[in-house]
Formats: C-alpha cells, structure tokens, sequence
C-alpha cells in the first residue's frame, strides 16, 4: 500500500448534537455536528416535531383535502351523458 495517503483515524472523535447530546466513537474527523440525533429523532422517541420552512406539510395536506373532496364529486361518464341528454331534451321542449 501507498503511505501517507489517507487520513489520519481519530479513535475518540466526538459527535455533538443540537439538543446537547455527545457520543464519542472513531472517525477521520475530530468534531462532528449534527442536527438530529438518536436522542431527539422523532423515529426514535415516538414524538412527531415537524420542522416545516415552507409550509410543506399544510400544501400536502389542503392537496389530500381536495383530493378527498373531489372524489365523492366525480360522476360516472353514463350520468354525464344522461344530465346533457336531459338537458337537451328539455331545451326542445321548452322550445315547442
């Protein structure tokens, strides 16, 4: 193998979390920082925390909403026709 080409193994590098929690383990890297950890994962805890900046989850949810709402009002092609035969029926005769 070629020496001194890769980097150098830190055996006690820590992992440092924003909700506060440190693990030490091995790494190239001395200090690592994460967002997300095991301890604060929703996954993990059971606890649902949304972190939404755009307002993704109330687009998907107002897109479910609809989606629901649109598919108790779609009609069958056959009554279709029959609404504008109908229609048209009672046009001729309104006419007569």
């Amino acid at each position: 193998m070629k020496t001194a080409i890769h980097p150098n193994y830190v055996q006690t590098a820590r992992i440092r979390c924003v909700c506060g929690n440190v693990v030490t383990t091995g790494s190239t890297l001395e200090d690592i920082q994460v967002e997300l950890c095991s301890q604060c994962h929703p996954f993990y805890t059971g606890k649902q925390k949304l972190i939404d900046t755009a307002g993704r989850v109330e687009k998907f949810k107002k897109k479910v909403a609809l989606k629901a709402g649109l598919s108790t009002e779609r009609k069958g092609r056959k009554v279709k026709r029959a609404q504008t035969t109908a229609r048209k029926t009672s046009k001729k005769n309104a006419e007569a």
